[in-house]
């Protein structure tokens, strides 16, 4: 598994985002129930948010970043970053071993 950071940026008023955003939070907490993500929330300020998360490969990245609803309404996209995480604390140990 590779670590990703998944930017995403709207591309709709917030009054839309605030309308997409349970089913978005929805959406990411049924992947972190299925353990591949780490952290995600909104940036600062609030132009989009920020998802660490780990997979396969970038392909898989992008097809978790499409079946996002923000994507899927035309609400956001996503700039996807893979990287390697040579250094990290051992609490990231557990989660990149799964």
């Amino acid at each position: 598994m590779k670590l990703f950071v998944c930017i995403v940026h709207y591309t709709k008023p917030l009054e839309k985002v605030e309308e997409i955003l349970p089913l978005h939070r929805a959406y990411l907490q049924e992947c972190y129930n299925k353990g591949f993500l780490l952290a995600s929330g909104p940036r600062n300020p609030r132009t989009g948010g920020i998802i660490i998360g780990k997979f396969k490969d970038k392909q898989e990245a992008i097809l978790f970043s499409k079946n996002d609803p923000f994507c899927q309404k035309d609400t956001a996209e996503y700039e996807i970053i893979e990287f390697e995480a040579v250094l990290h604390s051992k609490h990231l140990n557990e989660f990149l071993a799964q």
